[in-house]
């Protein structure tokens, strides 16, 4: 009576146990991915500020450039 419901217990944590790896992996496979793209990201984002700071840097002061008054 109890070894068949202990028996059916045991099988049914192995089933769980097993899903949930299978999730871990595939949620750290998704994070690990995500990280890669915020990376590539920053570094677009980095190196845009850059370049946007340059071309400021290098244009002539002139009424596109300058901030209105109410700056």
């Amino acid at each position: 009576m109890g070894t068949d419901n202990a028996s059916d217990r045991i099988d049914t944590l192995e089933v769980r146990i097993a899903y949930q790896d299978e999730t871990i992996e595939a949620l750290n496979q998704t994070i690990t991915k995500q990280w890669a793209q915020i990376d590539k990201l920053t570094r677009q984002v980095e190196s845009l500020t850059g370049r946007l700071s340059e071309i400021e840097a290098k244009s002539a002061p002139g009424p596109m450039s300058e901030r209105p008054p109410h700056y």
